[in-house]
């Protein structure tokens, strides 16, 4: 269950619309390595989970998530309102006008909608924390990517938070894998360890 607070985690406040720039940003909303995926895959791996500490953390960085997605979709629509026809067309922007007007759609930067295919959610508790990891450290290189590319403070600003944020999330997972492998210290080859089919390794 949620409670939900009616304000961004971080303010976005963008003066100058940009859609050549939200074509770009667009990736952090719906890409490979953006913020649906986040969320959603953090809070369905936690049910497999061994160990009520590392379901805490996967609920804690989803749930964070949720509101990334609020920030990138804020972020979105303010670089895109209030555009001319000349705006749009001249920014490239008109491939994704024609299907969305300038409505908030999870996408890639390449054109690429949102697909649970970038989704890992295998139920082995070091296969999902490494994928997690991974995720952290490649959402944290897009937003480098967009940083180099972005020359708007109003935008940087944000786009900042957000990459210091991924930093805390990574470490956090650093957290949920040391809790899993002390679990399983006492295994021969922790690797190999999967709750679901050891009763006397679950929580």
């Amino acid at each position: 269950m949620f409670i939900y607070e009616k304000k961004l985690e971080y303010p976005v406040k963008i003066k100058n619309p940009n859609p050549a720039l939200a074509k770009v940003i667009i990736s952090q909303l719906g890409g490979p390595h953006g913020e649906l995926g986040a969320a959603t895959r953090y809070l369905q791996q936690r049910y497999a989970m061994p160990d009520n500490r590392i379901i805490g953390i996967l609920t804690d960085v989803g749930t964070e998530e949720l509101g990334h997605i609020e920030m990138v979709s804020a972020i979105l629509y303010q670089l895109t309102r209030n555009l001319s026809e000349e705006e749009i067309r001249r920014s490239g922007f008109d491939t994704y006008f024609v299907d969305h007007t300038t409505g908030v759609y999870p996408q890639a930067a390449s054109g690429v909608p949102f697909s649970t295919m970038t989704l890992a959610v295998t139920g082995d508790v070091f296969a999902d924390i490494h994928e997690d990891l991974a995720a952290e450290q490649k959402a944290r290189m897009t937003y480098d990517n967009i940083l180099r590319l972005a020359d708007d403070p109003d935008v940087k600003d944000p786009i900042r938070f957000l990459r210091a944020r991924e930093v805390v999330h990574y470490q956090r997972f650093g957290d949920a894998l040391r809790i899993a492998q002390d679990k399983a210290a006492d295994k021969t080859n922790f690797y190999l360890y999967n709750p679901a089919f050891d009763p006397a390794c679950r929580r």
